[in-house]
């Protein structure tokens, strides 16, 4: 009996520190204030969509992006990830339709100029269930359908 106790105390461990130290993320969360707002549009002959990018103060991006195709059913989701140079790299994570009971996430790349985003397309690979875009592979920002214009936050 004692055993059987001593083990779910040690089975339950890994459980407690999870739930601890997503407690801390939310506290850190929680002070980085946002700094700047920007939203933006793009469309691309049927396809619409709609981003807003929240830069923290920790110089992190968060915000959120909503796709919408003219035959498909649309793409909802949020945004984390963060500005090199020029370059804005996320992690987009998103619900397709009306199913909220699965999330996909996929990275997305966004190429800064003149005031745009520019959504670059690349090759991406998955590994342990997590997508990356391949190492050594370009973004290619002219082969993208969206170019996201600043537009006035609703």
């Amino acid at each position: 009996m004692k055993n059987r106790i001593i083990y779910l105390a040690l089975a339950a461990f890994p459980f407690v520190y999870a739930c601890n130290s997503s407690v801390k993320k939310a506290d850190v969360t929680k002070t980085d204030s946002v700094m700047n707002q920007t939203c933006y549009a793009s469309s691309f002959e049927k396809d619409s969509a709609a981003m807003v990018v929240k830069t923290l103060a920790s110089g992190k991006v968060t915000g959120s992006l909503l796709i919408k195709y003219g035959e498909k059913p649309q793409n909802n989701g949020q945004i984390d990830g963060k500005f090199n140079g020029d370059t804005l790299l996320v992690d987009y994570r998103f619900n397709t339709g009306g199913d909220t009971t699965r999330a996909f996430t996929n990275p997305l790349a966004f190429l800064k100029k003149d005031g745009k985003l520019i959504m670059g397309v690349a090759q991406i690979e998955t590994t342990l269930g997590r997508s990356y875009f391949v190492k050594g592979k370009p973004i290619n920002y002219e082969a993208g359908k969206f170019t996201f214009a600043e537009v006035p936050c609703k």
